[in-house]
């Protein structure tokens, strides 16, 4: 194939195809998979991280057996723009907001929350994101069941 996607070659998006489908695959059985050495696996990851392209990686926890039923998204709404930095700063104060993204459209910025019940929501609404300066108004989206979890896939056949 010969593919050169920022600066991967083939053997590289093989293995983030291989880790993207089951991160907890063992070197050695990607190294297999991939006709390589487990050292030369070693080596990839290694570029991968020092390139920012692997991050690291997640726990992923059910929430919901820990006593945090309420998953929600809040759409901000700024005053104006360049209150941005500094509501940021105070919103990554907040433990329960666990994503921030600044938008296009109609929000500024959409959290993802994560509180134990609605009483914790209606708290968290209003004595640690409303009360935030520089932000004008909020809406809430609570999710009653998230469907669909993954990761994209690289789909490197299709290149």
């Amino acid at each position: 194939m010969n593919l050169k996607v920022n600066g991967l070659d083939d053997l590289d998006l093989q293995i983030l195809d291989i880790l993207i489908k089951d991160s907890r695959t063992p070197f050695l059985e990607i190294a297999r998979q991939c006709h390589v050495s487990g050292g030369t696996i070693h080596v990839r990851m290694k570029k991968m991280e020092d390139m920012g392209i692997i991050k690291g990686t997640k726990l992923i926890v059910d929430n919901s057996k820990l006593g945090y039923d309420v998953c929600c998204f809040i759409g901000i709404y700024l005053d104006k723009a360049r209150s941005y930095n500094f509501v940021l700063d105070q919103l990554k104060l907040v433990k329960e907001i666990v994503e921030l993204h600044y938008t296009t459209g109609q929000y500024s910025i959409f959290v993802k929350v994560i509180c134990k019940n609605i009483a914790d929501l209606q708290n968290l609404l209003m004595n640690k994101i409303q009360s935030v300066e520089g932000i004008q108004r909020t809406d809430t989206f609570i999710s009653l069941v998230q469907s669909i979890d993954r990761n994209m896939e690289l789909n490197i056949l299709d290149k």
